[in-house]
Parts: structure tokens; C-alpha cells; sequence
């Protein structure tokens, strides 16, 4: 029996979730091919937390570091009380800036965070709480940044999320049209003078 490490299980896995969503097969190349080919230089992801989610920001940069990406760290560093906004908006600046390939941001139920991340323009944020909802984010939507809820799920769960998030594709296609609408609904309410 061959050994799979949890990456190429991870890319298995998101192949048969994809093709059970409708979703388009991947490429010819193996998975661990398309797993490296993601890693391929480092990417920089940005991470933050309110008070909330310290602990669990520590641990997945520390799985961020481990897995060869680039960490700007925008707090907290503490349990003293912060308001979930302010990190969402530095975190989402970061992507939009493209000082920051993607970002992270966690609070302790994820949905504020979002919601405060998906006002600033260019941002798809999108609250993931499950493998499923981690593939569909990017393979569908073409998630920039990640929120997660500290309160409702474990590490364990949240780094198999967030690593299946960053390794899976956007799939294009009839994804691109649906993701061009969005943005074309963020365009229609911009005030003058803003871009998108």
C-alpha cells in the first residue's frame, strides 16, 4: 500500500469534492505536481486576529511559516478587548494593496470579520468552517481572504482548512462570468472618485 502525506490526500480529496460539486477536473498533472506547483516561490499571507482568536492566529501562522509562505502578522497579540473591523481592514488592505497574496482573519465566530473584510472594494472574503467550504471559497468564488471562527471549530479543523484553502485553484470558466458579476455589483456602488 503506498503512503500519501497530507497534502497529496488533501489534493485527492478536493479532486472527488470537486467532481461531486460539478466542478472541473483538474489537469492532467498528479496532484502533488499541482501542490507544488503552488509553492513554487513564496507567497505572502496576512493574518489577524481580535482578542478572541490569539491563540489559534499563533498556531496557524506557525503553519503558515511551515508550509514555505511569507507571514505579515497585523495583531493582536493579546487578550485585551480589539474591535474585529479594524484588524479585518488592515488584513484587507494588505491583499488589495498586493502587499499580501491572501489574507486570514479570525474572530470568534468569523462573521464580522467577513462582513467587515467584503467592504473594502476587490475583497471576496468568505467564512469557511468545513473542508467543503474551503474548496468551494476558491474553486468557485475566487476567495482573497479567509475568515475563520476561534469559537466554533478546532486547530485542528482550522489548519486543515485554511491549507486546503490556499492549495485549491480558482476553476475559471462559468466561476470566471459568475465572479465578474460581483465585482461588476461592488462597481455599481462605488462613490466617484474610487476605482475599482
Amino acid at each position: 500500500m503506498t503512503d500519501f502525506s497530507d497534502k497529496e490526500i488533501q489534493a485527492i480529496v478536493q479532486r472527488v469534492v470537486q467532481q461531486s460539486m460539478g466542478g472541473e477536473t483538474p489537469s492532467k498533472s498528479s496532484d502533488k505536481d499541482h501542490l507544488e506547483s503552488n509553492q513554487s516561490s513564496k507567497q505572502v499571507v496576512a493574518i489577524g486576529t481580535d482578542h478572541g482568536g490569539v491563540q489559534l492566529k499563533e498556531t496557524l501562522k506557525q503553519n503558515l511559516i511551515e508550509n514555505n509562505y511569507d507571514v505579515i502578522d497585523v495583531g493582536t497579540h493579546s487578550t485585551d478587548s480589539v474591535d474585529y473591523p479594524d484588524i479585518a481592514l488592515k488584513v484587507a488592505e494588505l491583499v488589495i494593496s498586493g502587499q499580501a497574496w491572501r489574507g486570514v482573519i479570525i474572530d470568534g465566530a468569523g462573521i464580522g470579520s467577513c462582513m467587515a473584510a467584503n467592504k473594502v472594494p476587490g475583497v471576496r472574503a468568505s467564512l469557511c468552517y468545513d473542508y467543503a467550504t474551503a474548496v468551494n471559497s476558491r474553486l468557485h468564488n475566487n476567495a482573497n481572504v479567509l475568515t475563520l471562527g476561534a469559537g466554533l471549530i478546532g486547530t485542528n479543523l482550522a489548519k486543515q482548512i485554511l491549507n486546503t484553502w490556499l492549495t485549491t485553484e480558482f476553476g475559471g470558466g462559468r466561476h470566471a462570468r459568475r465572479v465578474d458579476k460581483i465585482t461588476a455589483i461592488e462597481a455599481r456602488y462605488y462613490k466617484d472618485g474610487m476605482k475599482p
